[in-house]
């Protein structure tokens, strides 16, 4: 019995824990690997959500160090040492602070391959955390993915599970590209399935998590988890929902979207950052284009409010595309 409950216990992991054995394990394969961020290192605590505890005690403060509050000099000292030859893990604290940091990340990180034909190659990665739930306000919990998505030159990853946050955070870190690493922040403690150590996932190949008949969800961070609750909710109804969890925004896998919405005939893209001018959108867009005459009805689009977070706890909670939101948006689409 003992054996039983230890052997659950070791498949149980948080995605803070996942992260941080992604960039153990990244640092062990390759003395190039370096990360650098506010507080990182362990004499400053590890991070403030933990993800980099212990790494400069085992790999040393040389190639785990902590950097002033400057944004700028973080990601500036990154793209440099990507440049030499370096493949650096750069965390910026919060996604909102990426804004201070826009003109290294879109007009030198994004464009430097471009600038010399392929000559030059910048394997940068971005960490960054956000997710509305925990009462920051409005400059710490926007999904700005749509930004970096918006800008050539840039892979944007946002995983849903610990298991897929290991895997997709080793294939950023050794691809030669640079690569956006959005994780949420309420999903750092909540435990899943631990990966398989040493398996990368690829980035840009959506998986489909649950299969179904009657829609499909598609979907990606922590707002997956909930679409997949809904989803579990209306089969008790007989309702067959299919779910994509998209993992990577940019580069798209199109085709396995594509493939599960010609199969069901009717589509949701559900996500945290606002619906406008959105991910949801140039996914509706696609559909629309590639599925004319085929679909049962339009593509809907769930996001939060436009609005910035709110710090009310009442209000934050309603900002979101909660549970309830889904399942409307859902009876909404299978009119």
């Amino acid at each position: 019995m003992n054996t039983s409950k230890n052997a659950t216990t070791q498949a149980k992991m948080t995605m803070a824990q996942a992260i941080n054995m992604a960039m153990d394990d990244a640092l062990a394969l390759d003395p190039a690997v370096l990360v650098l961020g506010e507080d990182v290192a362990d004499p400053q605590g590890g991070g403030v959500f933990k993800c980099t505890s212990g790494l400069s005690t085992k790999h040393g403060d040389e190639r785990v160090r902590s950097t002033p509050i400057a944004e700028q000099a973080i990601i500036g000292a990154a793209v440099g040492a990507a440049l030499a030859g370096m493949r650096p893990v750069a965390e910026i604290m919060l996604m909102n602070f990426m804004t201070v940091a826009m003109d290294q990340i879109v007009n030198h990180a994004a464009k430097l391959r471009f600038m010399t034909g392929g000559q030059t190659h910048v394997p940068l990665t971005i960490r960054t955390a956000t997710g509305a739930g925990f009462g920051t306000g409005g400059q710490h919990g926007d999904y700005l993915e749509a930004w970096f998505a918006h800008t050539a030159g840039l892979k944007v990853v946002a995983p849903s599970s610990p298991a897929d946050a290991y895997g997709l955070l080793l294939s950023c870190i050794f691809d030669d590209d640079p690569c956006i690493f959005v994780e949420n922040m309420p999903l750092y403690f909540a435990p899943g399935v631990a990966p398989v150590r040493g398996e990368r996932i690829p980035i840009g190949k959506a998986k489909v998590v649950r299969e179904g008949t009657d829609a499909t969800v598609i979907s990606y961070s922590r707002t997956l988890n909930d679409v997949v609750a809904v989803a579990d909710k209306l089969a008790k109804d007989n309702i067959s929902i299919e779910v994509v969890d998209l993992r990577t925004i940019a580069p798209l896998d199109f085709d396995t979207v594509c493939k599960s919405v010609a199969k069901t005939g009717r589509a949701l893209v559900a996500h945290e950052a606002q619906a406008d001018f959105g991910v949801g959108a140039e996914i509706a867009a696609r559909l629309h284009k590639e599925l004319f005459g085929r679909l049962k009805a339009p593509v809907g689009r769930l996001g939060s409010v436009r609005s910035p977070v709110p710090f009310s706890k009442p209000l934050e909670m309603a900002y979101m595309p909660g549970q309830d939101r889904i399942f409307d948006a859902i009876q909404q689409v299978l009119k």
